[in-house]
C-alpha cells in the first residue's frame, strides 16, 4: 500500500471549517485510474498527473540541475513523495531528508518522521516528531505519534514466542500482489499488476501493468488470469465470493465525467452453479459519483456485504460500511450503514474480511505500528461490535499490513497443547523481509498455541467489572504558515483556551469551558447520539458529532476511551477564502455532485454561525473573452448561492460576485500558463463580510 501517512491515534473525530483537501491514496488502495491527456514535459507535471513512475527520473535530473537551494528542496520533496506513493519508503526517506536539509520546512520533516516510523526506526521517528512539535509550536499535534512509537517498540520485543509465524507465499512476483481471497475449490484469488496481466499499456502511476484478478493453488508458483470477462484493460481487484463461487464482487475504476479521474465502484457478477460464463458486471446500488467504493467482503451466509468507502458524510477518511441483502427490495439491498464509532476512526479503515463472526480489517487511524495495521473485532449482539484488537507483530509491522484471510477450519478441534494450530491463512504486506520480491507481497501466517508463560499469582479479590465509556474532547485552532493569510498552509493545530462547548444528548445539555489545554471530558451513555458545538469570540463556531450506538460492553475492556477534536477557524473579515473541490464543467455553471460536499460543509458552518454574512466569488482563468468570462463567473457564483439557499440558508446572508479573469493568483503570461496555474486561477471563494 502506498499512500500518505494520515494518523490520528486513538479514536478521534476531527472537525475543521475549511474543507480538508482529500489526499489521493496509492493505486493499490483505491484502484483509481486517471486521465492522461496532458502532455508531460517535466517532472512536476508528471507528479501532478499521478504518473509517479514517469516523474521520478525526470525529477532526479531536474533536482540535480536546480540552481537554488529552495528549488533543490522543493524537487527533493516531490521525489520523496513520488517514491512514497510507489511504496519505496527507504528512497522516500532519503529524499525527504534532502528536502529538509534544503530548508523545505516542516512538511519535509513531517514526511521524514512518518517514513522513519514505517521503516520501524522508532527511536529516530520519536525524535523527529518531537522536533516537529517544537518547530510548529505545538507539542500537542504529534503526542500520539510519539506514544505509538514507544508502544510499537514494545510489541516488536514481545513478538518472539507469541505463537505467530509469517513467511512469503510462493506465488509472489517482483510487482504488486495483494488482497488474497479464497475460491470455493481451495485456490487463492488475488490482485496483481505483474506482467501476466492483460493489455499492452503500463499504468503511469507505477510503471507496471494495470491490475487484474488472478488465481493460483495455495502452494503454486504460477498464477493464471482469473477470467477475461472480468479483467479489462483498466484496474480491477479485491474480489470476494459466495460459498458456491457463483457470485463475485470486485472493484473497478470508472469515470463519472468525461476526462475526469476514475473512481472505484463495487461490481457484482453471477453465473450458474456449473457455469463458466459470468453475467455482465453491474454496479451495486446506492453508490454515489466521485466517491470510492472498494474492498467488498461477503458474510458467510451471503446476507451482508461489507466494504470501505470515503463518503464525506462518514466519520472521516475511509470508513467500513455494511449493506444487508433484501430480496423484497427492488434494488435487492438495503441502504448501507456505517459500522460503529469504535471501529471507524477519522483515519482510514479498509480491506474488511470475514471469518465466521469475526471481522478483520486494516486501519491507520487506530493505534498501530506505522502504516496500515490489521485489527479484529466481533459482533457481541446483532448491532454491537467489540473494541478492535491490534494483531501486533509479527503480523503487523511498521509498513502497510492488510487483507487478512483466514483459511476454513478443517473440522479438527483446536488443541490446547503448545504448538497446536489455532488458525492459518494469508495477508498482504509491503514490509522489507527475507524472501519478498518487491512492492506488495502476500504472506502465509500460522498462529499456534505458544509456550505457557510463568504464572502470576494475583491475591487481589476479583471485583465485577465497572463498564464505562469516556469521551476526551479538545478544542483546537490551526497553526498557519502566515497567521494573517487564511489560505496559507496549515502547519498543525494547537489547543484553544477560553472556548465554550455545548453538548446535547438524549434531551439534555451540558456546558464546558476550556482552559489552556483546550480539554473537556464527559462520561458517555450507551446507545446515544451526541452533538457538540464549540465557540469562541473571534472564531467561527464549529460542530462535531459522536455516537455510542453499536459499541458493545466487553469484559476484557470494561473502560473504553474515545476522543473528539473540534477545530475552530479564526474569522478573517473581507479576505477571500478558497473553497476546495468546487469544479464546473467546461462552459457550464451548474453545481456538480462532487462540489456538493464542500458547499454542504459551508452551509453547516453558516447554520452554526447565524449572524455571519458571506459573499461567494468565482474566478475564471485567462482563456476566453473578457466579457464572457465575467458573465460566466457571475453565473457560477450565483449557482453556489442558490445551492446554499436550497440548503435553508437565508438569502439575506448571501451575495454573489463574478470576477472573471481580473484577479489571477497565478501570475503568468496566458499562453505560457501551465494547466496547474490555470486551475489555480479557476477558483471559488467566499468572504466573511462586516
Amino acid at each position: 500500500m502506498k499512500f500518505p501517512p494520515i494518523h490520528h491515534y486513538a479514536t478521534t473525530v476531527v472537525l475543521a471549517f475549511t474543507p480538508v483537501i482529500s489526499v489521493m491514496f496509492g493505486v493499490f488502495l483505491v484502484l483509481s485510474s486517471c486521465s492522461y491527456t496532458l502532455k508531460i514535459r517535466d517532472g512536476r507535471t508528471a507528479f501532478e498527473r499521478k504518473q509517479f513512475a514517469i516523474a521520478i527520473p525526470m525529477l532526479q535530473k531536474e533536482q540535480a540541475h536546480a540552481k537554488t537551494r529552495r528549488e533543490r528542496g522543493q524537487l527533493a520533496y516531490l521525489l520523496g513523495d513520488a517514491y512514497r506513493h510507489n511504496g519505496q519508503d527507504e528512497k522516500a526517506l532519503e529524499w525527504f531528508s534532502v528536502a529538509y536539509d534544503n530548508n523545505y520546512g516542516t512538511e519535509a520533516l513531517r514526511s521524514k518522521a512518518f517514513a522513519l516510523k514505517k521503516l520501524e526506526r522508532y527511536a529516530a521517528a520519536r525524535e523527529a516528531f518531537k522536533q516537529l512539535g517544537i518547530e510548529i509550536g505545538s507539542p500537542y499535534e504529534y503526542r500520539k505519534e510519539i506514544t505509538a512509537c514507544v508502544v510499537a517498540e514494545g510489541w516488536l520485543k514481545e513478538a518472539d514466542g507469541n505463537g505467530w509465524t509469517v513467511e512469503p507465499a510462493p506465488f509472489n512476483s517482483p510487482q504488486n500482489d495483494f488482497a488474497p481471497a479464497l475460491f470455493p475449490d481451495g485456490r487463492v484469488v488475488f490482485t496483481s499488476d505483474r506482467a501476466l496481466g492483460g493489455g499492452k499499456e503500463k499504468y503511469p502511476w507505477t510503471g507496471n501493468k494495470y491490475m487484474d484478478i488472478m488465481i493460483v493453488e495455495q502452494d503454486g508458483v504460477s498464477p493464471q488470469l482469473f477470467d477475461n470477462q472480468i479483467n479489462t484493460n483498466g484496474n480491477e481487484g479485491v474480489p470476494c465470493f459466495n460459498k458456491t463461487g457463483t457470485e463475485l464482487f470486485f472493484s473497478r475504476a470508472v469515470s463519472a465525467y468525461k476526462g475526469d479521474d476514475a473512481f472505484n465502484k463495487i461490481y457484482q457478477v453471477q453465473r450458474e452453479e456449473e457455469g463458466v460464463v459470468w453475467s455482465p458486471a453491474e454496479p451495486l446500488p446506492f453508490q454515489k459519483e466521485k466517491i470510492n467504493y472498494l474492498h467488498p467482503a461477503l458474510s458467510s451466509d451471503g446476507a451482508t456485504l461489507y466494504f470501505a468507502c470515503n463518503d464525506p458524510e462518514g466519520w472521516g477518511g475511509y470508513d467500513l460500511y455494511a449493506m444487508q441483502r433484501n430480496n423484497k427490495s427492488d434494488l435487492g439491498w438495503d441502504a448501507p450503514k456505517a459500522l460503529s464509532r469504535n471501529i471507524n476512526s477519522p483515519g482510514n479503515e479498509l480491506f474488511p474480511t470475514i471469518d465466521a463472526d469475526t471481522l478483520y480489517f486494516a486501519s491507520d487511524g487506530l493505534p498501530g505500528m506505522g502504516g496500515l495495521d490489521i485489527f479484529r473485532t466481533n459482533k457481541v449482539d446483532r448491532n454491537a461490535w467489540a473494541p478492535p484488537l491490534n494483531l501486533k507483530a509479527p503480523v503487523n509491522s511498521g509498513a502497510d499490513d492488510f487483507s487478512f484471510l483466514v483459511m476454513p477450519n478443517t473440522g479438527k478441534p483446536v488443541g490446547k497443547a503448545p504448538g497446536s494450530l489455532i488458525r492459518s491463512g494469508f495477508f498482504t504486506t509491503n514490509r522489507l523481509m527475507e524472501g519478498v520480491r518487491g512492492g506488495d507481497d502476500i504472506c502465509r501466517f500460522e498462529q499456534r498455541v505458544p509456550l505457557p508463560k510463568p504464572a502470576v499469582v494475583d491475591t487481589a479479590p476479583t471485583k465485577p467489572p465497572v463498564y464505562k465509556m469516556v469521551l476526551e474532547g479538545y478544542v483546537l485552532e490551526k497553526i498557519r504558515a502566515d497567521p494573517a493569510d487564511p489560505n496559507s498552509s496549515v502547519l498543525g493545530r494547537k489547543p484553544l483556551s477560553g472556548a465554550g462547548v455545548q453538548v446535547e444528548f438524549g434531551g439534555q445539555k451540558r456546558i464546558f469551558s476550556t482552559k489552556d489545554d483546550g480539554f473537556f471530558t464527559l462520561e458517555l451513555a450507551e446507545n446515544t447520539d451526541y452533538g457538540f458545538n464549540a465557540s469562541r469570540q473571534g472564531y467561527l463556531s464549529n460542530t462535531a458529532k459522536f455516537s455510542t450506538k453499536g459499541i458493545a460492553r466487553v469484559t476484557a475492556v470494561p473502560v473504553q476511551t474515545f476522543e473528539v477534536e473540534i477545530v475552530l477557524d479564526q474569522i478573517y473579515r473581507n479576505q477571500e477564502i478558497l473553497l476546495e473541490n468546487i469544479y464546473y464543467d467546461y462552459d457550464r455553471w451548474d453545481i456538480r455532485p462532487d462540489a456538493m460536499p464542500t458547499l454542504n460543509r459551508l452551509a453547516e458552518v453558516l447554520r452554526s454561525n447565524p449572524t455571519v454574512r458571506i459573499q461567494l466569488g468565482s474566478h475564471t482563468d485567462c482563456r476566453g473573452n473578457d466579457g464572457y468570462n465575467l458573465t460566466l463567473s457571475q453565473q457560477r457564483a450565483q449557482s453556489a448561492v442558490n445551492y446554499l439557499i436550497a440548503q435553508g440558508i437565508d438569502p439575506v446572508r448571501l451575495s454573489a460576485i463574478g470576477y472573471g479573469e481580473t484577479q489571477p493568483i497565478a501570475l503568468c503570461a496566458c499562453a505560457r500558463c501551465t494547466e496547474t496555474e490555470h486551475q489555480a486561477n479557476r477558483r471559488t471563494t467566499f468572504k466573511i463580510q462586516e
